[in-house]
């Protein structure tokens, strides 16, 4: 059986919040200590998306091999970009906050497919130091489109993906 992709339901928090811990120290550990803050993302960010429907985990047997937020519409942090800019300016999605338990399976790569299937214009941004990350987007084929500020003044790389439109 293969994971699938779900809302994160309250009772999901504990386990979630491990997730996220786990995520950072993996960060540090690969030399990028610096994207997520000591509590980032917060209970309180957790608490906001869960309600929303934008927070999902990935889950198997009851149990979350990885959580993500995505967001469809417009991320205010994306209004404005130094660099070659997005691909496009039509409607898009936006993954954000992913963090995975269960690594070395694929998950990266289901999450983007789940998303891609929500709506084919993706966005995504990282800290320059997440190289895990970089190679997960280079590998599924997102462009790198230039360097974005989120909410604290802090620079991100971006990236786009579009999927092909057919004749």
């Amino acid at each position: 059986m293969s994971y699938h992709i779900c809302p994160a339901e309250w009772e999901d928090l504990p386990h979630i919040l491990e997730i996220y811990a786990e995520a950072r120290e993996f960060m540090r550990q690969t030399g990028n200590p610096n994207q997520w803050w000591d509590h980032h993302p917060s209970e309180s960010i957790l608490l906001e998306d869960i309600p929303k429907g934008q927070l999902y985990v990935c889950k198997k047997y009851g149990r979350i091999g990885a959580v993500f937020a995505y967001i469809q519409g417009v991320d205010p942090t994306y209004l404005e970009i130094d660099g070659d800019g997005w691909l496009n300016d039509e409607p898009y999605g936006v993954i954000h906050r992913i963090a995975v338990h269960h690594r070395g399976q694929g998950l990266i790569a289901d999450i983007f497919d789940w998303a891609m299937a929500q709506c084919s214009n993706l966005r995504i941004d990282t800290h320059v130091d997440n190289r895990p990350m970089r190679r997960a987007l280079e590998k599924y084929g997102f462009t790198y489109c230039g360097i974005i500020h989120i909410f604290n003044g802090d620079e991100r790389i971006a990236f786009h993906k579009c999927k092909p439109s057919t004749p």
